[in-house]
């Protein structure tokens, strides 16, 4: 896939971010009202060193070195000095797409015109991405405030023909990567380094990728869990809409009208009306109130995800480049007139980001532990009224029961990670940044709950599927059935033993592909 995309500093989406997670290729194009601010923040910058102005990191050493001064003609090794000495980071690399995508987010955020670097720069990042130059950026070091610095160094390295990078998927040398791309190192001028690492981007870019399979995954969650309704032959009459009307919670409206929706037509609901049940299992009867506030926990993160991901986050920034009417949130920067001011404050700390991370992986550990009671349900012969791990020929066939035991680990995993890392803090660069988000932490940590859950569910798929082969010839409503059959073309029916984990693998393929999105809605 192949995707074109033209960078403001402002409007990118989430749906964009799922495009570049999923890209092939990509062109990236630089607004040209972007360039003239990026441009006259450049020009700005420069005057003011002309003038004599002492600004942090451009002509003063970084952190607790802030005091020391930089001659004029060292500005430039200073700024290629902490690339290098800020690329510390440790771990199993960051799946190139996350990477691109964190290039991506850097350059709209250099190209809102805060950042006083000059355009060459930014035409550089863009066309390392547009040639498939990817940076290798190690997953772990940051402790997410004064930005993501050892992962951005990392990054930034790349751009200086140092480090290492990905093309056409090889990892290679980062200078012989650029040169296959037909590119050069590009030589770093007055704050550029700075500029670079001073952001939240890695934090946000894997954060970007959980909430976008999230997305999926809430819709998913509803699917599952009314083919398992069906299985086990529960009621409709707790997602009827006069219940939810009288307790208003968003998502939870919109998650009972989606299973009404998704039940719409069956047979087999209307079969065990005059049955001895009184009431469901909560993980049936409230799913409205546990997925709907699963979703309202996610509308939440997305909304500061998108912030974030058109925001200025380096330090300092400057403001007034382009005289007082810079408009929206660029408003009161100035009079009109006044000279430019570089303006050193804290919009590198990942706190908003790193409080959504955990705030979904929460969320994420609720809809997996919720499925996986459903599982339980479904395979537990005194709970579903089906055989025993919905086995044909029990006791010669253990069916789905190890099953049910892959998912308890994952939703028992989840638990462990939902313990918040942004309520952590350790004090770093000498007590100069004392209190941290750990938001990368969260992010990464996020991203591993929504995979554990993205299984969960397809392990909830798979027995909810078995278990309607037990209602035959009774037939679900057509969404259901249209599930069904999708999941039958992959894996099909348990008629004696056979691996399980092949067929979890394959659901999960299919919930990857889209090939679920359709009954899903």
């Amino acid at each position: 896939m192949f995707i074109s995309l033209s960078l403001t500093g402002r409007g990118l989406t989430l749906d964009d971010a799922g495009a570049i997670l999923g890209a092939d290729r990509i062109r990236l194009r630089i607004a040209s009202a972007a360039m003239a601010g990026v441009r006259a923040s450049r020009a700005a910058l420069e005057r003011l060193l002309a003038e004599g102005a002492v600004i942090y990191g451009v002509n003063t050493g970084f952190g607790r070195l802030a005091q020391k001064r930089v001659a004029p003609g060292e500005i430039a090794a200073l700024q290629v000095n902490l690339i290098r000495s800020h690329a510390a980071g440790v771990g199993e690399p960051l799946d190139p797409a996350v990477a691109r995508l964190a290039c991506v987010l850097r350059c709209n955020a250099l190209v809102q015109g805060y950042s006083g670097v000059t355009p060459a720069l930014v035409s550089t990042l863009a066309a390392m991405v547009n040639a498939g130059v990817v940076p290798v950026i190690p997953s772990q070091g940051s402790v997410g405030a004064s930005g993501d610095l050892a992962p951005l160094a990392h990054l930034a390295l790349v751009l200086i023909g140092d480090g290492e990078a990905w093309r056409r998927g090889r990892r290679m040398p980062g200078g012989r990567a650029l040169r296959k791309a037909g590119l050069r190192p590009y030589a770093l001028q007055a704050k550029e380094g700075l500029a670079l690492i001073n952001g939240t981007q890695i934090t946000t870019a894997i954060l970007a990728g959980a909430v976008v399979r999230a997305r999926r995954l809430a819709a998913l969650a509803d699917l599952a869990g009314a083919m398992s309704l069906e299985a086990l032959r529960g009621s409709v009459r707790p997602f009827d809409a006069r219940l939810h009307a009288v307790r208003p919670q968003p998502g939870q409206i919109v998650v009972a009208r989606r299973l009404r929706s998704l039940l719409h037509g069956s047979r087999i609901l209307p079969s065990h009306r005059a049955c001895s049940k009184v009431q469901d299992v909560y993980s049936l009867r409230c799913m409205p109130q546990v997925h709907g506030a699963v979703r309202d926990a996610l509308a939440y993160v997305e909304g500061a995800v998108e912030r974030e991901m058109n925001s200025a986050t380096d330090n300092p920034l400057i403001f007034g480049a382009r005289g007082g009417g810079e408009g929206g949130a660029r408003r009161g920067s100035g009079a009109a007139g006044a000279p430019p001011v570089v303006i050193s404050g804290g919009n590198f700390h990942a706190q908003p980001v790193a409080l959504a991370a955990d705030f979904l992986a929460i969320a994420l550990t609720t809809l997996g532990g919720i499925s996986e009671r459903r599982i339980e349900n479904l395979v537990n012969p005194d709970l579903s009224g089906m055989p025993p791990f919905l086995a044909r020929h029990e006791g010669l066939n253990s069916g789905l029961m190890i099953a049910q035991v892959t998912a308890a680990a994952l939703a028992s995993e989840n638990k462990t990670l939902a313990h918040p890392a942004s309520a952590d803090s350790i004090p770093t660069s000498a007590n100069k940044e004392d209190y941290v988000s750990m938001g990368t932490a969260a992010a990464r940590k996020c991203a591993r709950v929504a995979m554990h859950t993205e299984t969960i569910l397809a392990i909830e798929l798979l027995c909810a599927a078995q278990g309607l082969e037990f209602a035959r010839p009774l037939r679900s409503g057509p969404a259901v059935e249209a599930a069904h059959a999708a999941i039958r073309r992959v894996s099909p029916p348990f008629t004696q033993d056979r691996p399980v984990a092949p067929e979890i693998e394959a659901i999960l393929r299919l919930v990857r592909s889209g090939g679920l999105d359709e009954p899903a809605r």
